[in-house]
């Protein structure tokens, strides 16, 4: 009998639930909207089975106040929504990141702008990695383009929340939620055990004075900051903060040692293009894959590092969206330590199903550094 673990065949939003839990979420706050719903279904059988906590909040905006108030007692918790449920969100988010907490948000994302429809789209990009909020306030954003990954980043998302005290989005959409596949339930190897995140949280969560013995200093978790110079004091904090966590940008790279053009996508539009190069490169074609794990920080090294490696090599981004990453990775290929890297866009309708047939001609296009018309 094998000693691999079990597969389970369960969809992307359900593996974030399994994910979730297994990483040490215990209170999960959130408020129904297609197409992430089976979030938090899953999650209303799974918390009380472990003595966790599950509230449907009377809006997205109540959801995301309950999350900051579970948060600053150090519970890891976390909420869900998709596209406009996330934007009523944001007041409460930027509150977490001037408070510095480390919360957990996944969006499904779904068509836009307005309320839009229920397929896929990339179109909140720019709300997730731009911060969103008001004020400087910025997210870590994992970016999973399979179920599995789903169930894997769940662990990194609160990892790195409370390794930086700081919001972290989970960024799919509705085929990385809806979409069924086999999962491994088992931590991945670079998971925290949940203990870790309690003692993470130890020397700021808020919490009864009896707990900590008589005389113990009040603890004060807040975002407001009036006396001369505290604002600017607590935002030097939080750029420094921001600083370090360009240390865990992360992407992944296929194909691209003898790649004349690559392609850099992210998500489930992701998939899609790596079939689209198996394809190409089964016929001959010098083309590879780029692929953003972290849409913030954004790994523009790693960018920068393919440019130089190849000088003339082109790079095609493709995203369901009118362009928003195409931004970050010119910004990269032509800011100051950029090489000045040809960079060609194509972009996908919102709302409709992309395949790997409709992506080898705007490739082969691309290939030639020919116009490519969305």
């Amino acid at each position: 009998m094998s000693d691999a673990p079990e597969r389970i065949l369960i969809k992307g939003n359900e593996a974030v639930a399994f994910g979730a839990v297994d990483a040490g979420c215990r209170c999960y706050f959130g408020y129904p909207i297609t197409p992430q719903n089976e979030i938090p279904e899953a999650m209303s059988r799974l918390l009380p089975e472990i003595g966790g906590c599950y509230v449907q909040a009377e809006s997205e905006v109540g959801a995301a106040s309950m999350l900051l108030g579970a948060c600053a007692s150090g519970v890891p918790s976390m909420t869900s929504s998709s596209g406009c449920g996330i934007s009523l969100m944001q007041e409460a988010l930027s509150y977490m990141t001037g408070s510095m907490l480390p919360a957990v948000l996944v969006n499904m994302a779904r068509g836009g702008p307005g309320l839009g429809d229920i397929g896929p789209s990339q179109g909140d990009y720019f709300q997730a990695v731009k911060g969103g909020g008001h004020g400087d306030h910025r997210n870590i954003v994992l970016a999973p383009a399979t179920a599995q990954e789903c169930y894997d980043f769940m662990f990194r998302a609160f990892a790195l929340a409370f390794t930086y005290a700081n919001p972290v989005m989970v960024l799919g959409d509705a085929v990385v939620g809806q979409i069924k596949e086999p999962v491994r339930r088992t931590p991945p190897p670079d998971a925290l055990a949940p203990e870790r995140l309690a003692e993470l949280a130890a020397p700021w969560r808020v919490e009864g004075r009896g707990r900590r013995g008589p005389g113990a200093a009040p603890r004060l978790v807040k975002s407001v900051y009036l006396a001369e110079g505290t604002l600017a004091a607590r935002n030097r904090q939080l750029r420094d903060k921001y600083e370090a966590m360009r240390a865990e940008a992360r992407w992944i790279a296929q194909d691209t040692d003898d790649a004349d053009l690559v392609v850099v996508a992210y998500g489930s539009i992701a998939r899609a293009v790596r079939s689209a190069i198996r394809a190409l490169r089964a016929q001959g074609a010098a083309v590879g894959l780029f692929r953003p794990i972290t849409l913030y920080p954004f790994p523009d090294e790693g960018l920068r590092a393919l440019a130089a490696a190849r000088p003339g090599r082109r790079f095609l981004v493709v995203e369901q969206n009118l362009g928003q990453m195409v931004e970050d990775v010119r910004l990269a290929l032509f800011g100051p330590a950029g090489r000045g890297a040809e960079v060609l866009f194509h972009g996908l309708m919102p709302g409709l199903l992309a395949d790997a047939q409709t992506l080898e001609e705007p490739v082969r296009l691309a290939l030639a550094g020919k116009e490519i018309r969305s």
